[in-house]
């Protein structure tokens, strides 16, 4: 029962729901004891021909009330159990979006995204079991039990009753082995279901791919198999779980047996009467259902205890990149410098940057270049405090970065990705996502300097059309267009450009740049391409190697130099004419 002291803090905040429907149950559980006596007092007045017409009326108008009683309780602490147990899966859900939006993207490194659901959605399932079904079958259960069996000892005869529960502490034996089993079991279950949600959605997200390379039948293989492993988890699960009803029927069918025997041989003795005996057996009729409900109650709980320590371990993840105490509340401006000595990722022995020193002032663009693994994006990502944990310092207008709040810091960056991602929405709401209540002349404003404008009033539904799940239904180049766009929209103090050209042709790259340079004067950009014609307009170029800056200056200057850029620059220029034809 573990469970129900980790879920202490919500039983206290919902502590009048639960009061109130833990009450009503009692008083449910209390007049369940009326019908059984009633039908005694009558069989015995039967037996003795003293059954009148008025008693009748009597016994079966307070059965009736009885029964309309129970419906209405039972109507009630419906409402006050089970509702509360859903405002716990609300809650603990909205904690769960709430923490994942706050973790670094190291975080996402290590945890799939599958895993990520699976918790959000099975596992909240079975908690929400436990503090509804769950509190219900444990008060029930023991109130009714309770109830029943004080009216068999104390209204009809103790001796019988003590005979009766003989059987029981086997029940509480082995029904307690089976919940352990169940626990363990029920975790293994839950991490392969977690395992499957990802292999599903990483292969509808990536079906494009699978079937371009004809990969459908080995992926399928590949499901079939995570499915079957589901599959026999759960089995395993359900074969300790197919053990609790058996157990307590057979534990209960020999108490009916001791008290049938031992009943029987009270009645001829003298001691009961036909009418008690039929009470004491209809009483223990009742006794099934609260033993039942403790075989349940161990399931419910064991799913609920793995469930909740699969949670708490995801909540409990420490967030990586929080604001310090007394961060400044304003966004930052003006010149950003960067001294860093070495930057290393988590668990990663080489250094993803080294040596690292310039100053970007305010208003100027910086290029940065070099090949793939260079170290280009990690070193825009620093700036957006995705990661930490570099010797050195960043500074943005005068102050470290980490002096700014989070919030503050990024409200003064418009970041275009590398990995373009757009929402299933329309194309409006997409560009308008920083910014849902800007006009709609702002919005085709950001999107005539991205240049997509022309191809979005083209599409049949126009800003209005829905792009489909991250903007499937879009060219690579639209959809880098329009994640230029909505960055614009932000009219922040710093554009950061993660080779978002990428997937334009050399001319719409011009025209796009030469739009940012109009009407981004005075204000800060950054840009990493592999076209090195989207950075030669650039105040100062970077070029990386290996994580370590290798030359610098403007084009002019390292065109002067001979080495990788001049050698780049050259042939990308003659790719280009062949390409255009001369």
């Amino acid at each position: 029962m573990k469970v129900f002291l980790d879920l202490k803090w919500f039983f206290l905040q919902e502590k009048k729901s639960y009061i109130t429907g833990t009450i009503l149950l009692l008083f449910v559980a209390f007049l369940q004891l009326i019908p059984p006596k009633i039908v005694g007092i009558i069989v015995d007045s039967i037996k003795e021909n003293s059954l009148t017409r008025e008693d009748m009326m009597k016994w079966v108008l307070i059965l009736i009330i009885t029964a309309l009683s129970m419906y209405g309780l039972r109507f009630v602490w419906r409402i006050m159990i089970f509702g509360s147990a859903t405002k716990l899966s609300l809650l603990l859900r909205n904690r769960l979006y709430h923490h994942f939006t706050k973790m670094s993207p190291s975080f996402y490194q290590k945890r799939r995204v599958g895993d990520l659901m699976a918790h959000a959605t099975n596992d909240l399932q079975a908690i929400q079991q436990t503090a509804g079904v769950g509190v219900l079958t444990f008060v029930d259960s023991i109130s009714t039990g309770g109830f029943v069996v004080l009216a068999m000892a104390f209204t009809i005869s103790w001796k019988l009753t003590l005979i009766a529960l003989i059987p029981m502490p086997f029940m509480a034996i082995l029904t307690s082995y089976y919940g352990t089993l169940l626990h363990k079991r029920f975790h293994k279950a839950q991490e392969a279901f977690s395992s499957l949600n990802d292999k599903t959605q990483e292969s509808v997200t990536g079906i494009k791919v699978l079937k371009t390379f004809g990969q459908e039948k080995e992926d399928i293989e590949s499901f079939r198999k995570q499915s079957e492993e589901v599959v026999q988890k759960n089995i395993a699960v359900a074969k300790v779980d197919s053990l609790f009803d058996p157990t307590i029927s057979i534990i209960v069918g020999i108490s009916f047996f001791l008290s049938i025997v031992f009943g029987s041989r009270f009645v001829v003795r003298g001691e009961l009467t036909i009418g008690e005996l039929i009470s004491f057996t209809t009483y223990l009729g009742l006794l099934i259902w609260p033993m039942l409900a403790f075989g349940w109650l161990f399931n419910i709980v064991e799913r609920g205890r793995a469930s909740y320590e699969r949670v708490s371990q995801l909540l409990n993840e420490r967030v990586d990149i929080k604001d310090h105490e007394g961060a400044l509340d304003v966004c930052p401006s003006g010149d950003i410098d960067y001294k860093i000595e070495s930057f290393s990722y988590p668990n990663e022995k080489v250094h993803a940057l080294e040596n690292i020193q310039f100053t970007l002032r305010k208003g100027q663009t910086i290029g940065i270049v070099g090949k793939t693994g260079a170290g280009k994006t990690t070193l825009l990502k620093l700036l957006l405090r995705e990661f930490e944990g570099y010797e050195g310092e960043i500074k943005f207008g005068g102050h470290m970065i980490q002096d700014y709040k989070l919030t503050r810091l990024r409200e003064s960056i418009g970041y275009v990705p590398q990995d373009h991602f757009l929402f299933s929405a329309t194309i409006y709401e997409n560009i308008a996502f920083t910014h849902p209540l800007t006009t709609k002349e702002k919005v085709e404003e950001a999107a005539a300097l991205a240049h997509i404008h022309d191809d979005i009033v083209h599409f049949s539904d126009g800003y209005n059309t829905v792009v489909g799940e991250r903007g499937v239904s879009l060219s690579g180049g639209q959809k880098q267009r329009i994640s230029i766009a909505r960055a614009l929209l932000m009219n922040s103090e710093v554009l950061i450009l993660d080779d978002s050209l990428s997937a334009v042709d050399a001319r719409t790259e011009e025209s796009i740049l030469t739009s940012l340079k109009e009407n981004r004067a005075g204000k800060t950009t950054m840009i990493t391409s592999h076209r090195l014609s989207a950075i030669q307009h650039a105040d100062l170029i970077l070029v990386l190697e290996e994580g370590k800056v290798v030359d610098r200056g403007t084009h002019n200057d390292l065109m002067k130099n001979k080495g990788w850029y001049r050698d780049m620059y050259l042939r990308q220029q003659l790719e280009e004419l062949v390409e255009y034809g001369g």
